[in-house]
């Protein structure tokens, strides 16, 4: 479940557009080149039983390129260069690689490493504050997407603190950011990939 749940989070990565909320979504997108993070991510179905809990450091700079890499419980790598997305299981030493635009589509990472165009893959509604986080809801406009639903939640500070993305089979995704850095200067070399030697590469 991890390991396809991660397949369908990216990618991830930044989003905003309304009144409330949608402001903060917008002027985090226009105000975050780069960013850091850490991150804990939890899986539950749909009768909201926790399945899978995962945690580990993403990093963007927009727009198209991130890198997700997974520490607990399993090692796993996700990068997006521009123009492919790369998913390395390090357990299975298999890598997985796609054109960027086929693998992100809409998703999270189209939100938080693609460009500020966010109305044109989603509609964005603000859905208030709850929990201390002010919420907002974007659906996207594409029926070909594993994704109902994605919850941006920001802090009274305006950080991206947590997401929440709801698939087409009823189970949750949260994610809770940390030790969040904007326009931080990420080495190139972090979101470029090359297959080790010996792994099994499937895609493109």
């Amino acid at each position: 479940m991890l390991r396809t749940t991660t397949a369908l989070l990216f990618s991830l990565l930044p989003l905003l557009s309304h009144a409330g909320s949608i402001d903060r979504l917008k002027a985090f997108m226009e105000g975050s080149r780069s960013a850091q993070a850490d991150f804990s991510q939890t899986v539950m179905d749909k009768n909201g039983r926790k399945l899978q809990s995962a945690s580990g450091i993403m990093q963007f700079v927009r727009p198209g390129k991130f890198r997700w890499q997974y520490q607990k419980p399993y090692e796993q790598l996700i990068v997006g260069d521009g123009a492919k997305f790369w998913l390395y299981d390090v357990d299975l030493n298999q890598v997985t690689v796609k054109k960027l635009d086929a693998a992100l589509g809409s998703s999270p990472a189209a939100l938080l490493a693609g460009n500020n165009e966010i109305e044109r893959s989603f509609s964005l509604k603000d859905i208030g504050n709850q929990a201390g986080l002010d919420w907002v809801e974007a659906t996207p406009k594409s029926r070909e997407t594993n994704f109902e639903v994605i919850l941006l939640g920001f802090s009274a500070q305006g950080e991206l603190a947590a997401m929440e993305l709801h698939d087409n089979f009823g189970h949750a995704t949260v994610l809770r950011f940390s030790n969040l850095k904007r326009n931080p200067t990420l080495a190139p070399g972090l979101f470029k990939f090359t297959p080790p030697k010996g792994a099994d590469v499937l895609g493109d």
